[in-house]
């Protein structure tokens, strides 16, 4: 039987290693500011045409590269960041697995100018789908140009997959602000179609997060800084009175690499309890120094996931150094730490024995209150007090036997009651029916805007005062996306500057008196929608206006409203399940409740 396993050409194991790295133009677009980060320049201009399809061009004043290096930078394994197995346990480059350029130039068509500043010439290479068309020198600044251009035209299929042009430069723009934000002292550019995103000179992390998000951001920092033996923790947070219905402005940084970790994101999350409005998402940009042998960044080919050694003891530290962040400006009762110097915090090893717990001699004859005439005097109250109040406790029962509703629905007279401000309870012939008032606001509204955008139907109120909203260029892009549908919803809005709108008008069906929250919260409902292939654009926008407009947990209702809620919600084609398809009603029957009596 002859031999079945052959090695593959380079040309096909660099497509396929371009598909773990290169997903999208955006991966481009973060792979070539990572190296150019880590040819320490002063400067990176990135240059996008149509969203990263046409072309994606990053320009550096790095450190640039000779004529051999610039040719072996394009092949699988070949990198400059490490030399041995012993230097992945102390990583400090952005990139080091040696893959980007080969993955990159195995779907596109690179060309590639760079010169060491102490070289008269430099080096011009292109590179069509890893097939080295051209290696000659040139003349071009110091530095590395990079142009990538047609990505995926080799591989027609994963063309075809990429998403529309507002939503991959969107995820362009947020690999942008990644990078950019932890080198504040970089000076970064972004232009797309010849239109400029952001102009970021060199600045210190503050200016340079208000340059990212805009200047109504200023306000809302509140300075974060621990130090302890296990972790360095610093950047900023903020105020909870402040937080967005919206994500964006959530980074963390590890030894200034950007990281998704949503555990830590728990222990933030955790710090704010009970201080945040419903629904909202604190603002942070939190940066953690730790020995770079402490943490594991090769667990997946885009390095944003990462693994620390302990990390149950660095969300302890996250946890107690965000609320006295918070407590310092007197918002949840402060933690004090040590500004003198680091914390020692003792870590739990597996090898170290814990040593037997002191014991301690206790003499159970022995009364404190012995011959005190008090006690008695105590004792009596106490005696009294659980008289009183143990006598006459029927009377309890009878009081809520008025209160409990009639077994079924009686004709005009049926009985409603709310549960937490959350859940809706009505009896019925089977039991009692249980309705979750958000989600069945939602259903109504969803069947109600679908059928105003099918119909090409709208009801605008308009505001008195114009509202102004400063939002992220990603959401930014998003609004554009979805403009058409949501003016057909009512909304009348005009772009006003960079990054702002000026609403003027509101859909006549939304209560709520302030629209810019309104669209905040639009915006993020429609992005978790967006990847669902199963609906089409006009039902996620329906799906995202209603989760934005509906009745919130935790609002009390008067008898009036459940009746109008239930009443409409069986007029719905499909009342059993919200837009999201999550369940909407719920019977607790008869013998269910039989069951948990017996």
């Amino acid at each position: 039987m002859p031999d079945i396993i052959k090695l593959l050409p380079d040309s096909v194991a660099n497509q396929i290693a371009a598909g773990e790295v290169i997903q999208r133009p955006a991966s481009v677009v973060k792979e070539l500011m990572e190296n150019a980060v880590d040819a320490k320049a002063g400067s990176i201009d990135v240059i996008i045409k149509d969203s990263g399809r046409t072309l994606v061009q990053v320009i550096d004043n790095g450190s640039g590269m000779s004529e051999t290096d610039a040719r072996l930078s394009f092949e699988r394994h070949a990198t400059s960041k490490i030399t041995s197995a012993h230097d992945l346990f102390a990583i400090t480059t952005k990139g080091f697995r040696g893959e980007a350029l080969a993955s990159i130039a195995a779907v596109s068509m690179v060309e590639l100018r760079t010169r060491k500043h102490e070289d008269d010439s430099g080096t011009l290479i292109i590179i069509n789908g890893s097939k080295v068309e051209t290696q000659e020198p040139c003349s071009c600044p110091s530095g590395s140009n990079f142009s990538v251009k047609n990505l995926f035209y080799n591989i027609p299929a994963r063309r075809r997959f990429l998403k529309s042009d507002n939503t991959e430069m969107r995820h362009i723009i947020t690999e942008f602000q990644k990078i950019s934000i932890a080198h504040p002292g970089i000076r970064f550019t972004l232009h797309h179609n010849d239109n400029e995103i952001y102009t970021l000179g060199s600045a210190n992390l503050r200016q340079r997060i208000i340059g990212v998000f805009g200047k109504q951001i200023n306000n809302d920092l509140i300075t974060l800084e621990t130090a302890t033996t296990l972790i360095g923790i610093k950047g900023f947070i903020g105020k909870p009175e402040n937080a967005r219905r919206t994500y964006g402005e959530q980074f963390f940084f590890v030894n200034n690499r950007f990281m998704k970790h949503p555990y830590f994101h728990k222990a933030v999350i955790e710090a704010y309890q009970n201080i945040l409005p419903p629904e909202a998402i604190p603002s942070y940009f939190i940066f953690m120094e730790t020995d770079p042998a402490s943490i594991d960044i090769n667990i997946h080919p885009t390095k944003t996931e990462i693994k620390f050694e302990d990390e149950r003891s660095i969300w302890q530290i996250l946890m107690a150094s965000v609320r006295e962040a918070l407590g310092r400006f007197n918002i949840v009762p402060s933690l004090d730490f040590n500004d003198e110097g680091l914390i020692d915090i003792p870590v739990r090893s597996a090898f170290k024995s814990i040593p037997d717990p002191p014991s301690i001699e206790i003499d159970p004859r022995y009364d404190p209150f012995a011959g005190d005439d008090k006690v008695s005097n105590q004792n009596r109250l106490i005696e009294r007090f659980e008289r009183e109040n143990n006598s006459g406790w029927e009377k309890l029962y009878t009081a809520l036997e008025h209160e409990v509703p009639e077994p079924a629905v009686n004709g005009t007279d049926r009985k409603f009651f709310q549960i937490k401000n959350k859940y809706i309870v009505c009896p019925v012939k089977s039991g009692l029916m249980l309705i979750d008032q958000k989600r069945a606001h939602e259903r109504i509204l969803y069947e109600k805007f679908l059928e105003n955008l099918n119909n090409n139907r709208s009801l605008s109120q308009s505001e008195l005062f114009p509202v102004s909203v400063e939002l992220n260029p990603a959401d930014i892009l998003v609004l554009k996306e979805i403009e058409v549908d949501i003016r057909l919803l009512g909304f009348a809005f005009s772009f006003s500057g960079k990054n702002m709108i000026s609403i003027t008008g509101r859909p006549s069906e939304i209560g709520s008196s302030d629209p810019a929250m309104m669209i905040e919260i639009l915006l993020e409902e429609f992005k978790k929608t967006q990847s669902d292939p199963s609906t089409g654009i006009r039902e996620k926008v329906a799906s995202a206006m209603a989760g934005a407009s509906a009745i919130p947990y935790g609002k009390a209702l008067m008898k009036s409203e459940m009746e109008d809620l239930f009443d409409t919600l069986f007029l719905c084609k499909a009342p059993n399940y919200s837009p999201k398809g999550k369940a909407v009603i719920n019977i607790l029957t008869l013998e269910e409740i039989d069951k948990r009596l017996r």
